[in-house]
């Protein structure tokens, strides 16, 4: 083939190329730039991207709290929405997401979060004029008096001990408890979790309100079966106080 035939032949190629808008192999096509992680300024991709994986993709029926609840909703102040986002729940699985926390957020994109939470689920009169207890206990509530409560207000669905569980599962299991922090079960306790059936503080007991003082005698005695784990120098991890044998209270239930 001579040389001449060679160069028409790249000529030729060339030519096409440039007809076709050099759509090279590899080369990506033109379409919107994705956006860098701290510039999504949007609720709906910010939820998504951030929230959905435990909370829900509807804020419910995840492994995490019910952000659907409209009583979680009018029951958790702003600030302390905030702060549970930025800070995260020391003792749980809810890490910070603040990236002054080492998270992914900026402050704008956490207040995006805060503010579409909720337009999203927060509704008007979602305690029909009853008063719930404080978000934050008061008082540092009593163990021993919280085993009374337990057996009263939970026994019956979730079992009278973790080798009896109820109808609803065992909330007294060690590998549930180890991920809880006092104020998730407090929570829990006082506004529920709709999604899957957990009632609130009002109707744990039929016709009997559970007070302030029974939430957190009840949290701080489910905080007390929680086994306390060591990390051996060599990294095995063993327990250091296993769960405690239950009261008579309640395995003569």
């Amino acid at each position: 083939m001579s040389k001449r035939l060679i160069l028409n032949g790249l000529v030729g190629s060339i030519a096409v190329l440039a007809i076709s808008g050099c759509k090279l192999p590899g080369r990506p096509a033109a379409g919107p730039e994705v956006l860098r992680p701290q510039e999504v300024l949007a609720f709906e991709p910010l939820y998504r991207q951030n929230c959905a994986g435990c909370h829900g993709v509807n804020g419910q029926n995840g492994a995490a709290m019910n952000l659907a609840n409209s009583e979680y909703e009018a029951w958790i102040d702003d600030a302390s929405l905030r702060s549970v986002i930025v800070n995260g729940e020391k003792g749980s699985l809810m890490p910070a997401f603040a990236l002054s926390k080492g998270g992914t957020l900026t402050d704008a994109q956490v207040d995006i979060l805060v503010r579409g939470i909720r337009a999203k689920w927060a509704t008007q009169d979602a305690f029909a004029g009853s008063i719930p207890p404080p978000y934050r206990a008061i008082e540092t509530g009593s163990a021993s008096a919280g085993e009374a409560v337990y057996a009263k207000a939970c026994a019956s669905c979730h079992g009278a001990t973790d080798k009896q569980p109820g109808a609803a599962g065992s909330i007294l299991d060690s590998s549930f408890l180890a991920l809880m922090d006092a104020q998730t079960l407090r929570t829990t306790i006082v506004v529920g979790r709709p999604d899957i059936g957990q009632p609130d503080w009002r109707h744990d007991v039929p016709g009997q309100v559970l007070t302030d003082a029974d939430v957190s005698d009840v949290t701080a005695w489910l905080m007390a079966q929680r086994p306390v784990y060591l990390a051996r120098p060599n990294g095995d991890v063993v327990s250091e106080r296993p769960l405690p044998p239950r009261n008579s209270l309640l395995t003569s239930r």
